[in-house]
């Protein structure tokens, strides 16, 4: 039986249509996904992402603890609510998880993890911490209690202020990339659509409150099918589709979030990463002939063979885009062929992102 958020009943009523989503009932769209892409990229939407699970970090041995479990260098979680975008590896190299790390100080973290690999990356958390000295001096702490809402789009500040007293105050000056507690909601200057807004973080028994009061706002309820097309305008990954266990950071676009400055940092996956250099990478295509691009479809490349991992019509652009992974030797500008429906139609290679803040860029 699939899980349902604390907003289910709330999406219901409102007419959703409901699907199952890494075994959680959830909203597709509300009506029409088209509509519900444009709000957001024009106005406010705001999406239930209480599928996804907050994971609390915390202990004298925290800091240390996070420097072994991931990629990136939480080092540079300098400023209180600061956050860093990481990979957890496995020794292999292999992406278990994305994620965003939030640090307010060395001892109390919170970390976001995606909803299909919630309980396996517990499980891999506790493993790597049972094989520190004393347990790594860390509690590691899911947080199910806690709700989650994204508001995005070029109104979103303004209307989650209007929406929430008081959260002018504790967000105005908050960075890019940085959150902050007010009580026991954390605001969070994140998100997953290439636009300004909110990652709203709370007890679960406040969502139908908070959800009604941003409506009352005038915020959009969005679904997950334009979340989807919303993303990959923006040029962001999707765990299970762009990056999984079988591949690394280094062919999938994230190399950046890879720290390898202080050698003596030996975070989990180093080793492989270092010994074996990728021989593939993830590019972005905009597909020139007629057509749709669709995942799992066939790349041709004069470097090789590659498939598209992600793709859709894109409706900011009113073109068809795709991530594709193929050999490390094809480069932006370049002409490809994909094999859509048995025929090839003819791609270019462009950098990503495609759209960011209602702009495209291609």
């Amino acid at each position: 039986m699939a899980k349902q958020t604390p907003l289910y009943a709330t999406h219901v009523a409102a007419g959703a249509k409901i699907v199952d989503f890494a075994g959680w009932d959830m909203p597709i769209h509300y009506g029409s996904q088209l509509e519900e892409h444009k709000s957001v990229r024009q106005d406010a939407g705001m999406f239930d992402v209480s599928h996804m699970l907050p994971v609390d970090i915390s202990g004298a041995g925290a800091f240390a603890f996070l420097q072994r479990l991931l990629a990136n260098d939480v080092a540079r979680l300098k400023e209180p609510g600061k956050a860093l975008y990481s990979c957890m590896l496995r020794e292999d190299g292999g992406i278990l998880d994305d994620l965003i790390v939030y640090g307010f100080a060395t001892d109390d973290y919170r970390i976001v993890v995606n909803a299909g690999t919630a309980d396996k990356d517990v499980a891999w958390m506790r493993a790597q911490a049972a094989k520190m000295p004393g347990g790594g001096n860390v509690t590691i702490t899911a947080r199910r209690d806690l709700a989650i809402i994204a508001v995005q789009g070029p109104q979103a500040q303004a209307k989650v202020w209007a929406a929430l007293p008081g959260t002018e105050a504790v967000s105005a000056s908050l960075k890019y990339f940085q959150a902050a507690r007010m009580g026991e909601l954390m605001v969070c200057n994140t998100g997953y659509t290439g636009e300004a807004g909110y990652e709203l973080i709370f007890p679960a028994p406040r969502a139908a409150e908070i959800w009604d009061a941003l409506v009352a706002a005038g915020v959009k309820p969005i679904g997950l099918g334009a979340r989807d097309t919303l993303r990959l305008e923006a040029g962001m990954n999707l765990y299970g589709s762009d990056m999984d266990e079988s591949v690394t950071p280094l062919e999938s676009g994230l190399a950046w979030t890879v720290d390898f400055a202080d050698p003596a940092r030996d975070f989990i996956g180093r080793q492989a990463l270092e010994a074996a250099p990728p021989s593939r990478s993830l590019v972005g295509l905009l597909l020139e002939d007629r057509g749709v691009l669709r995942s799992h479809m066939a790349v041709f490349t004069p470097h090789g063979a590659g498939e598209t991992t992600s793709g859709s019509f894109a409706p900011s652009m009113n073109a068809s885009i795709a991530f594709a992974r193929v050999p490390v030797a094809v480069a932006v500008g370049d002409t490809v062929e994909v094999d859509v429906r048995g025929k090839r139609l003819k791609a270019r290679v462009v950098k990503t992102p495609f759209v960011r803040k209602g702009k495209v860029l291609i």
